[in-house]
């Protein structure tokens, strides 16, 4: 691959000035300005960076100090592992949170910073140097500008997909990053589908890393950037859920499809990251979408009874629990959505291991507990409404009345094939009471009248009084 750090020898050969001291590249505010090059206002405003206080000057440097360390070490001691000065490391920083502005970004894009950057990732024996290079890129790649200038070169396309299967956590979360900035960016996204969809080594490199990384930063946004492949190309779905991995990788380990990979590191994120895991949850649930993951689903030796307990704990234990206040809905209701779609989808496809003549008493009682509360949270709105200008209303919670609406959908599935048994079971145990009940049939009555009905005839035997209750506010 010719991405030569040599190409980029035609800058100008100066030392850079030394930056003030930064604690971290962490992208969340804006560096100290470099130190002044001109003696004068004059100088000064030929040397800034388009409307900024950053200098060219100061830049030329610190890229050609990058230029001559890569080369150095190569020069005598290619195999060994480089290490960055301090002094160098902070610059690099420094140039990493430069690039935030999009003054700046296009700057170095003039100053081919990009091939120059790539000749050192495919130089360098240095971890931190390779993470800060992809950091750097990744934030030149927030602009539509300067990320179609990037996405154009072929070699560092190539490049950074192979990074997927670096080793260093830190280079794989800023690889990601780009990526999923590219992928982002509407001009330069059917190119990068392109180039994933040839380079078959991404697939079995995130499914690599989502089972066996611990990372729960790098975790997150693998899940963010499988989701947004997922999202944006269903052919490349249904390629990866029907490539099947070799029993064992290079390194001799085991390997697991893709969605077995997806539930290990959603497992990982449960109690770390609550946003993690509502992405991974949303990856199951565009697979659900589609007839291959049905199928690959409803498989009796695939994952989906692995997925069914992991969704079904999650609901039962950590989710929309007894002694949550309704506000609690409010924040769980999104990652809520995707759990109930994808188990509404397992329990459709699959009978052996989601009895559906006795279907556990808790996910009943946890879907009653949604409808209740999506029931109270629309009477509080509803309240508010009502004391305030016509021209205040609140905007209608869209995702609220999703969340309902699935739950109505998925009881209706269960009431449909529920026993007599079962239904006793519930009223012994507190799930069905006046309250719920009635709350369960306004959510069946439209448009679910078999599931209410035959909850009605079965309520007639177990509890003739609360039948009687129900046909009479909702009769079928």
């Amino acid at each position: 691959m010719d991405c030569s750090v040599d190409a980029a020898k035609e800058v100008e050969d100066e030392r850079p000035s030394s930056p003030g001291k930064i604690e971290s590249p962490v992208l969340d505010r804006n560096p100290s300005p470099p130190p002044d090059s001109g003696d004068g206002q004059k100088d000064e405003a030929l040397d800034a960076i388009g409307d900024t206080v950053y200098s060219k000057h100061w830049l030329f440097g610190t890229l050609t100090r990058l230029i001559h360390i890569v080369t150095e070490h190569t020069e005598e001691d290619a195999e060994s592992q480089m290490q960055l000065s301090d002094d160098d490391e902070e610059a690099l920083c420094k140039v990493w949170d430069m690039a935030m502005d999009k003054d700046v970004a296009g700057f170095l894009q003039e100053f081919k910073a990009t091939d120059i950057l790539l000749g050192v990732i495919a130089k360098s024996h240095c971890p931190r140097l390779t993470e800060m290079c992809v950091g750097i890129l990744g934030n030149i790649a927030c602009f539509p500008e300067t990320c179609l200038t990037l996405s154009q070169n072929e070699d560092l396309g190539d490049v950074l997909l192979l990074l997927l299967g670096d080793t260093d956590p830190p280079t794989l979360l800023e690889t990601c990053r780009l990526l999923l900035t590219c992928l982002s960016q509407e001009d330069v996204c059917s190119l990068w589908l392109q180039r994933i969809r040839l380079q078959t080594s991404v697939c079995s490199n995130l499914r690599f890393i989502m089972c066996s990384s611990t990372n729960t930063d790098l975790l997150e946004k693998v899940g963010e950037l499988v989701d947004k492949l997922f999202d944006l190309d269903e052919e490349l779905m249904k390629s990866w859920i029907a490539a099947q991995p070799s029993k064992e990788d290079d390194a001799g380990e085991s390997c697991l499809d893709v969605v077995s990979c997806l539930l290990e590191a959603a497992k990982q994120l449960r109690s770390e990251s609550p946003n993690g895991l509502e992405v991974y949850l949303h990856a199951f649930q565009l697979l659900t979408t589609i007839d291959e993951g049905i199928r690959f689903f409803a498989d009796s030796n695939g994952p989906g009874k692995a997925l069914w307990n992991f969704i079904f704990d999650i609901l039962c234990k950590d989710l929309c629990q007894p002694n949550d206040i309704p506000v609690v809905l409010q924040e769980e209701k999104s990652i809520l959505v995707h759990a109930f779609s994808v188990l509404q989808a397992l329990y459709r496809c699959q009978d052996q291991w989601c009895n559906k003549t006795d279907t556990n008493l808790s996910l009943i009682g946890t879907i009653l507990r949604v409808l209740q509360y999506s029931s109270e949270c629309k009477d509080d709105k509803t309240r508010k409404e009502e004391t305030k200008d016509e021209q205040l209303q609140i905007p209608k919670d869209e995702q609220l009345q999703i969340l309902a609406e699935i739950s109505a959908d998925f009881l209706a599935d269960i009431f449909n094939q529920i026993s007599k048994d079962t239904v006793t079971d519930l009223l012994r145990k507190g799930c069905l009471t006046e309250k719920t009940c009635l709350i369960a049939a306004a959510s069946l009555h439209s448009n679910y009248k078999t599931s209410l009905q035959h909850l009605q005839s079965l309520l007639l035997e177990a509890d003739p009084k609360m039948a009687d209750m129900m046909r009479k506010q909702f009769p079928v």
